[in-house]
């Protein structure tokens, strides 16, 4: 028991680290300017409870992490993560690595149980917040979850390299 919570530890300071990340892909938008926005990506009737479990199984029964993506359809750097999110070959790379999940929070005061379940007990400090979550509930980026609040100021390549450093 000890030797596997050990190698569990090392595995998840070689994710923090980016030392098992994944090769980002090639982002074919240059710019934010380019880029397709949807409108509401975030669906605020989902019932986001359901929709993290059904997550946790499939990324449990297909090896990969959990990405949580919590935000709302009146905050611009969360359309520009939608977007970057939907490009072919994002998306393609998302797949393969995450469950990735799109919990409204409308203005940081829906949903707020799902951050919680991680950890995360205090006012939400920016959007999107993005959680990357193994399996069993570890959240791997703690100390990165607003690293991508300002996406507007971001390149879509530097987004997507920033998504990739956490999948393996």
């Amino acid at each position: 028991m000890i030797w596997r919570s050990m190698f569990v530890a090392a595995v998840l300071a070689s994710l923090a680290s980016g030392a098992l990340a994944s090769p980002a892909p090639r982002i074919s938008v240059a710019s934010i300017n380019a880029l397709t926005v949807p409108e509401h990506p975030y669906d605020e009737a989902a019932d986001a409870n359901r929709a993290v479990e059904a997550a946790v199984a499939r990324a449990r029964q297909n090896h990969k992490l959990v990405m949580l993506d919590l935000g709302g359809n009146w905050c611009a750097d969360c359309l520009i993560l939608a977007g970057i999110m939907s490009i072919p070959e994002m998306r393609t790379f998302l797949d393969a690595h995450y469950e990735v999940v799109l919990v409204d929070v409308g203005r940081y005061t829906r949903n707020l149980q799902i951050p919680a379940r991680y950890g995360i007990t205090e006012r939400l400090k920016g959007a999107p917040t993005i959680l990357v979550v193994t399996p069993d509930g570890t959240l791997v980026n703690r100390d990165h979850i607003y690293a991508l609040a300002d996406a507007r100021s971001m390149m879509p390549q530097d987004i997507a390299d920033w998504l990739a450093q956490w999948a393996h």
